[in-house]
């Protein structure tokens, strides 16, 4: 059965408006709030990019107090609303960082590969239960002119017949799969053991905890919080695209808003009809693209496409729900596999992304050494978010490091301009990223854009 555009809207209207991953009994309690305290280092954010941080500084050097705090429950936005990749890539994909460091991409590539592997390291280390499968990524073309990204030349390409035999979908021509460069992960359950393991190590976390203002109080920095004063030898920001402590960054980065769908779980019927026995991730070659997976109790999550900036940088929890977005991609979710017309969806949400004009996190210190900041992650920081910390940590330690020598470590991307300039330039982009969809061709604008190494993705 075919289903209509009209009957593909009603069956996305119909999933519940929340989060897969956190609508679980196993969610953790929310720790309490804290007050005044004393630390060596505190971290301001509860997601990955803090959680890493106070695993990692307290792996690194066992005897320091480590605080973290988290203004609403750990793992609640971007790390809890993923698609669950966890990639090796700590430039947003190969292209992108061929493009901006040819020079030190074989480096940035293998020390992104040796992330992962410490990732799975530490899974087993501490017996954290969320799904860890190394099971690769599968990219696949869905028109003509994607299929000569995909390299028909280079060993491993999959022509029609071999990428439908992987996954069954009339959509596919090519593909390639990266057996390698990524993991399936539940995120928030990664979260959550992440925050037991920094736990287990001495860490302190408290949540409904906003910090309110930063400023340098002798040899330490003093945080106002919502619920008292803390004093820290060092800090770490890891709060990404929410409001930033330091005024610098605040055009650095802009929020976009990514959508997700996720079906009811498969039959085993319905599994065979997909022929999708490997469960590596899928994602499109387009400007404009689809990820999507398996989950551990054989759902699809489905997500992407269309990244959707507000005027004025505008966040606001309205916006995680998007009729009309959630819609295109029930439309996009039937069309790529008409054979599971009596799939129905389940859970329906949105998320707020950090991204910035170069696609990848970038970092820097603040207030004379004593705050580290990392940030731009655009969608791929599940596994960069490791990687972030260690640069963190090693800059506030201030000895040189092959991660801090590196050029992408050491420049900032562009700003983006002001309103409403900045609203019409990402609105264009979106328009023009599109039309290159369809006919395979970059315009002058994303020509432009590409000479000034500036972009808008989620």
């Amino acid at each position: 059965m075919t289903l209509t555009p009209r009957e593909a809207h009603a069956r996305a209207d119909a999933a519940a408006p929340a989060v897969l991953w956190l609508d679980s009994p196993d969610r953790p309690d929310a720790r309490v709030p804290v007050g005044d305290a004393d630390v060596d280092l505190l971290v301001v954010g509860g997601g990955f990019t803090g959680l890493w941080t106070a695993l990692r500084a307290l792996e690194r050097d066992p005897g320091r107090s480590v605080l973290v705090v988290e203004r609403d429950r750990l793992a609640e936005h971007a790390t809890g609303r993923n698609g669950g990749f966890c990639e090796a890539s700590l430039t947003h994909g190969e292209a992108n960082g061929q493009e901006r460091w040819p020079d030190e991409y074989a480096a940035l590539e293998r020390m992104g590969l040796a992330n992962l592997d410490e990732i799975e390291a530490t899974v087993a280390r501490y017996g954290i239960s969320c799904g860890f499968e190394r099971t690769g990524q599968l990219s696949v073309a869905t028109r003509t002119h994607e299929v000569d990204l995909l390299e028909p030349s280079v060993p491993g390409f999959l022509d029609a017949t071999a990428v439908q035999a992987a996954v069954d979908s009339p959509t596919y021509l090519a593909g390639r799969l990266d057996a390698e460069g990524c993991a399936m992960v539940d995120p928030a359950r990664l979260a959550w053991g992440l925050a037991a393991a920094a736990e287990s190590l001495g860490a302190r976390i408290a949540e409904d905890t906003s910090v309110l203002r930063l400023r340098r109080r002798g040899t330490s920095v003093e945080a106002t919080t919502s619920h008292g004063v803390v004093r820290a030898r060092q800090v770490v920001l890891a709060t990404n695209v929410f409001t930033s402590l330091l005024r610098r960054m605040r055009a650095r980065v802009v929020p976009v808003y990514d959508h997700v769908l996720a079906t009811e779980p498969l039959t085993a019927e319905q599994r065979a009809a997909l022929r999708w026995t490997a469960r590596f991730g899928v994602a499109d070659s387009g400007n404009l693209f689809h990820y999507y997976r398996l989950t551990a109790d054989d759902r699809i999550l489905w997500g992407g496409y269309d990244a959707v900036y507000h005027f004025g940088r505008g966040m606001a929890p309205g916006h995680e729900q998007r009729p009309a977005t959630h819609r295109l991609l029930a439309e996009h979710f039937y069309a790529t596999f008409p054979q599971l017309s009596e799939v129905r969806f389940t859970h329906r949400w949105g998320g707020v992304i950090d991204t910035c004009t170069r696609f990848c996190a970038f970092y820097g210190l603040a207030h004379r050494g004593r705050v580290a900041y990392a940030t731009g992650f655009t969608g791929l920081g599940v596994g960069a978010s490791r990687f972030a910390a260690d640069v963190m940590l090693d800059l506030l330690e201030g000895t040189p490091t092959e991660r801090t020598r590196l050029a992408m470590v050491r420049e900032k991307p562009l700003p983006f301009p002001p309103e409403p300039f900045a609203w019409v330039g990402i609105q264009l982009t979106r328009w023009a990223s599109a039309r290159a969809d369809e006919t395979g061709r970059r315009n002058l604008w994303l020509r432009t854009m590409d000479r000034l190494g500036l972009g808008f993705d989620s």
